[in-house]
Order: C-alpha cells, then structure tokens, then sequence
C-alpha cells in the first residue's frame, strides 16, 4: 500500500506505473482518492476549527455565568450544542472517507523497480540466467506419478475418495523422500544463519489484507467458517504476520526466518494436462524464508534470498533457470519478483518451483511494522519472501532428473543422511 501522501504528490507516477502494469481500469481510482483525501482534510480541518470555537465560547459561558448574564449564557449553549452536532456528523462523514481511502489505497498497486521488465503476463517474463546442464536421457521419462506408482509411493484414488480431487497419499519410500527434502532445506536455511519457525497455520482477516491483494486472497484462501480465521495458503503469511504492529530496533534488523508449514490453497482455474498429480494441489509442504530488514538492504537480500534456492537445487543436482517476472505478472504489494524454475527432462522445458520477492514497504505499512532509527526517526520496513522448497513440485523435478535407466531413482549424497543411507531407490 502507498503512502496517501506520495500519491498526492506524485499522481502522475502513480498513473503511469499503473499504466506498466496494464490495470488501466485502476487509473480513476487515483483521481477519485485525490479528491477523497482533500474531502478528508477539509473535514479535520473544519471539525479542529468547531471544536477550538466550542473551546472558547465554553470560557465565556463560565464568564456569562460569573457576571449574572444567564440568557446570553443559554445562547452560548445552544451555539456549543449545535458545535458538537456538527463535530458528531462531520466525524461520521470522516469515518465513511477513510474507509473508502484505505479500500482504494488497498487497491492501488505498488510501485514497480525500475528493473522490472514491462509485459501483460508471465509469457513476457524475462530469462536472468541457467544453473545447471539440462540433460535429456536416451529412455523415455514416464509422467512423475507413473514413476511414483513404480514405488508404490502415492495413492490419487483413495485421496480422491477421502477429500476429493487435488489431494494425494503419499507412501513409503516416497513419502520419505517428501519428508528428507523438507528437513534437508530446513537444515540448509539454518546453515545460512536463519531462525528456524513453526507458525501458526491459521491467520486472521487483519493479517490476511496485510499480506496480499484482495484478487489473490479471493482466489486462494479457504476461511473458517464461523470465525474470523483463514488456513495459510503460504507460510509467509503468517510469518510476516508475526511482526504485526510491533515497533523494531535498528539493532534487530534484519530479521531472517525459515518455516515450515502445510500450504492450502483453492487453486482456482483451469489446469492443464501437465498440472495433473500433485502439481497443482489444495494441500502441500513447504519450507519458506523471510526477511525484514531496512530499506536500503532489500535489493541485497532479495539476490540473497533467490540464490538460496538456486544453491538448494543444484545441491540436489536439479538444473535451474531464474526468471525475472514482468511488470503484469507481478502481484501488486510486490516490488520485483523472479522465479525459479525446474527443468523437465520428461517435458523438455522448465517450470516454477519457488518464487522470490521484494516487497518494499507494502505489507509493512498495511501490518504497521515500523523502525526506530538510531537518530529517533520512524519508518517502514521492507519485508522479502522466497520458497526454499516445496516437495510437491520439487519431487516432480527430483524423480524426473535423477531417475535411472533401470527404474530407481538416484539419491543425491547430501540427501543420504536424511534417506537412512539410501543410495537410490527401486521400484517395487
């Protein structure tokens, strides 16, 4: 969310990076919380004005009354009455402007990076950089639950019968492979110097609009019914939400955090063949990681942040490619993003596995998590978010690229120690 302040005074950089954005449709919004906000300055001032006058004649009343002069005092009276009348209608005029302030200020994107390429869509995103030889093997690469079902390692039919579609079991060595990814990464993000978390896996609505737009918290957060409670379609969330109206020390920054949590997410649309099995699923793991921190080290964490799952990746020897999204592909807290993307043997291509972003002051000023500065000041923090590792996706781009002639599939040796020693696995 922008500050009304430099909306006022930067209307037309406002527009324009609206315009970046191809949401044409936003750009009467900026007018109109213009003139929402002079409304809204007008009001302050006429009832700061009302209330300095019932100040003063409430001193001659007590003087009226002093001196015996009891009519004049009653038409005093009457004058404070009709003040406090107009106060109690001018702040309920008031209140009716602001909420109508912050719902376009919620609405209103962020201002992009000057880096961020200009596109309508993730097909204009912009290729940074491959990590990795991509290889295609001579044999043929069966789909990831074909190979999964050579393990006996997942169930689609009866997660089907259980919870409906977008669910899965996961079994055996499979799902100790899950549960290996996982705790490597945690392990991982911890060698890096950042906190380990379990978060709540349940936020309230005023954390849920701190965090994200209302298109993405539509499209994606299932609530509870009967309480004012959403399950976490990512972990960032709730681990932004941790830092909610809380006043930080320039010492305590920056604050860098992994967790872990389950992800459940509506995933509405249509999907196409290759987000069959559990590429596109309501319920998933993942490990994520966030930062607050000043304003001037956003842009270096979020290089730091991305490269993280880059070295993850290629520690598990999954080639990767970073994309940098596009001004339309980007949500509108965010200030850049890029993704990063796993290749496919068996599709010949890549596909996202962890997205990382810069979010400025966005979530901050929404959550009003604010830094008191050495010298006195206050100010917003930035805060960054990007996957580690989400094994749903990652055991796809895991089994496809190590998976040998002969059926098994290859186990990395950082990831040994976490499969009990196991070299690979093998079909059963």
């Amino acid at each position: 969310m922008l500050d009304i302040k430099f909306v006022r005074n930067n209307p037309d950089t406002v527009k324009e990076n609206i315009k970046k954005k191809f949401q044409d449709d936003k750009l009467p919004l900026v007018d109109e919380v213009l003139q929402l906000d002079q409304q809204n300055r007008d009001i302050k001032q006429e009832v700061e004005a009302l209330r300095a006058d019932r100040n003063k004649i409430s001193k001659q009343i007590g003087a009226c009354m002093a001196q015996g002069k009891k009519d004049e005092a009653e038409e005093l009276k009457k004058k404070v009455q009709e003040n406090a009348d107009r106060v109690e209608a001018l702040s309920s005029d008031e209140k009716q402007v602001e909420e109508r302030i912050k719902k376009i200020m919620m609405t209103i994107p962020n201002i992009i990076d000057p880096s961020v390429p200009i596109g309508k869509d993730d097909s204009e995103n912009v290729e940074i950089q491959k990590y990795g030889e991509p290889v295609i093997p001579d044999f043929e690469i069966p789909y990831h639950t074909e190979i999964m079902e050579n393990f006996n390692g997942i169930d689609l039919e009866s997660a089907g019968k259980v919870a409906g579609n977008g669910f899965y079991y996961l079994m055996g060595d499979v799902a100790r492979l899950h549960s290996a990814v996982i705790t490597y990464a945690r392990d991982f993000m911890i060698n890096r110097g950042f906190t380990y978390c379990i978060p709540p896996f349940m936020i309230r609505s005023n954390v849920v609009t701190g965090v994200m737009s209302f298109a993405e918290m539509d499209a994606m957060m299932y609530k509870i019914e009967g309480e004012d409670l959403y399950l976490i379609g990512t972990s960032e969330h709730s681990m932004i939400g941790k830092f909610i109206d809380t006043m930080l020390t320039e010492d305590q920054l920056p604050q860098t955090l992994t967790s872990y949590s389950p992800c459940f997410r509506k995933e509405k649309g249509a999907h196409g063949i290759e987000e069959r099995g559990v590429y596109r699923i309501h319920q998933f793991e993942k490990q994520e990681m966030i930062v607050v921190c000043k304003p001037e080290e956003s842009k270096i964490w979020y290089d730091k942040l991305w490269q993280n799952t880059v070295d993850l990746f290629r520690s598990l020897d999954v080639p990767v490619r970073t994309l940098e999204c596009c001004s339309g592909d980007l949500a509108d807290l965010k200030v850049k993003s890029c993704d990063v993307e796993a290749w496919s043997p068996r599709q010949k291509k890549y596909f996202e596995v962890g997205s990382c972003s810069n979010l400025g002051d966005a979530q901050a000023r929404r959550l009003g998590i604010r830094v008191k500065g050495t010298d006195g000041s206050k100010y917003f923090a930035h805060t960054l978010n990007n996957t580690v590792v989400a094994p749903p996706r990652m055991l796809i781009a895991f089994l496809e690229n190590n998976l040998q002639e002969d059926g098994s599939v290859r186990i990395p040796e950082v990831l040994q120690p976490y499969m009990g020693g196991m070299t690979k696995i093998e079909k059963k």
